[in-house]
């Protein structure tokens, strides 16, 4: 079988019903796949949907909600095809999403990590995802920007997990989703062990979805508590991965005007970092870019507590 299609679900049966009519709509006809879908305790009426499906499609079900890391482990788990293609419950794909993303999989063969797409907010047709990137702040955040043609696909750090092609046999290699991330941060996680491996991860950039975007109430608490434990395990990698945006950041903010003037020496070792002039970043950027870091942990201090462990 060549790919298994994985989506957990809790609640939401219309936007359920709407993503896997339109996932099985636009799927080349020849392709061999299956559907799983895992339940994570539902109690709107899924579960009596669900009974009512057939194959290609699977069901997992838990009595309770699991998570969103436990419920794709899960799938994963129980999956026959050669790739796992992960999906949020709340996406409408149209014909030709998928063919672009096996394509660049296929063509970065053995090298290829975690495949990633451009999504557009349901909403207002806006851009949410062309990639992951870390910020200046050292901290991981959703790419807007468009690519136009001729480019087919672009390298980055991370992607989203509500839409993700891996190799299945790669994916349970390196552990699957961290089951500690509550909702959140799995899939960064995810994408850098993937990428310690010497593996790319990529975005199809003709691959194109549309997302209704969470608006789960009481997420963003969870959010920096999956943030921080993001940088308890990979502080050191996002620090060298912000420091050319931290350079970037700082020509903007520090050194306009008659401040330029005044500080062109070190304006110009920052300009040279920023283009990718120096092998490593000088120590005026790295001492930048770990004051942002203490800076988070301080924050995160004050709003969740202890830490919980590096």
């Amino acid at each position: 079988m060549q790919v298994s299609f994985i989506i957990p679900l809790f609640n939401c049966l219309p936007l359920s019903q709407a993503c896997l009519d339109s996932l099985r709509r636009s799927l080349p006809g020849d392709l061999t796949h299956e559907i799983i879908l895992v339940d994570n305790g539902s109690s709107d009426g899924t579960g009596t949907w669900l009974a009512e499906l057939a194959a290609p499609i699977r069901v997992i079900r838990n009595a309770n909600n699991l998570g969103y890391a436990k419920a794709n482990n899960q799938g994963a788990a129980a999956a026959q095809g050669e790739w796992l293609c992960l999906l949020n419950n709340d996406l409408h794909l149209a014909p030709g999403w998928f063919e672009p993303m096996l394509a660049l999989a296929q063509r970065l063969g053995p090298a290829a990590g975690a495949i990633g797409n451009v999504q557009r907010r349901v909403v207002d047709r806006a851009i949410d995802h062309s990639g992951i990137f870390i910020n200046a702040r050292c901290k991981p955040e959703h790419d807007r920007s468009w690519y136009p043609w001729p480019r087919r696909w672009r390298r980055v750090p991370a992607v989203t997990g509500a839409c993700l092609l891996i190799r299945r046999t790669d994916f349970i290699a390196t552990g699957g989703f961290d089951e500690q991330f509550t909702n959140g941060g799995e899939d960064v996680d995810l994408c850098l062990r993937l990428a310690c491996q010497g593996r790319i991860n990529a975005v199809a950039l003709r691959s194109r979805i549309l997302h209704h975007v969470s608006a789960t109430p009481g997420r963003k608490l969870k959010d920096e508590q999956n943030s921080r434990r993001l940088a308890e395990k990979w502080g050191r990698e996002f620090q060298q991965r912000a420091a050319r945006r931290w350079c970037w950041h700082a020509l903007q903010t520090r050194w306009t005007g008659s401040g330029l003037a005044e500080n062109w020496p070190e304006a110009l070792i920052l300009l040279r970092c920023a283009l990718h002039l120096t092998a490593q970043p000088p120590d005026v950027v790295r001492h930048g870019v770990e004051l942002h870091m203490a800076a988070e942990f301080a924050r995160w201090q004050k709003l969740l507590g202890a830490k919980s462990g590096a």
